[in-house]
């Protein structure tokens, strides 16, 4: 089995409705997206798939969430605005484009800080 892994980052601002602490008012922070793909079988040039295939679909999401208010993005009006639920976001925003099948999309990990992250997977 074979690992794939690509990264990006976006800046955005939201605040955790629903929480006794300083992260309920508004905030923002430079995020890390981390996405992990797996795959058994080679294809040319022994790559599972091209990283610019994968790195072009990430680029699209986060471009939707980059310099933006989080909590008013329709996904988020219904939901809070956690690392949680935007790893749960990317994950499905990304199934959704991914039309490679020779890999499956395992996790989604978004970075708040450098020490500290939530990850999505099914």
């Amino acid at each position: 089995m074979f690992t794939l892994y690509v990264k990006d980052t976006f800046s955005a601002a939201h605040r955790i409705e629903d929480y006794n602490g300083k992260c309920e008012a508004l905030h923002g922070h430079n995020f890390q997206v981390e996405v992990l793909f797996t795959g058994e079988r080679l294809g040319k040039g022994g790559m599972l798939v091209d990283f610019k295939i994968l790195k072009n679909y990430l680029r699209k999401i986060l471009k939707t969430l980059d310099h933006s208010y989080i909590n008013e993005i329709p996904f988020f009006m219904e939901r809070s605005g956690s690392s949680e639920y935007l790893s749960m976001y990317i994950f499905n925003e990304f199934k959704k484009l991914l039309k490679e099948k020779e890999i499956t999309l395992k996790e989604v990990r978004v970075w708040e800080s450098e020490k500290t992250y939530a990850a999505y997977c099914e």
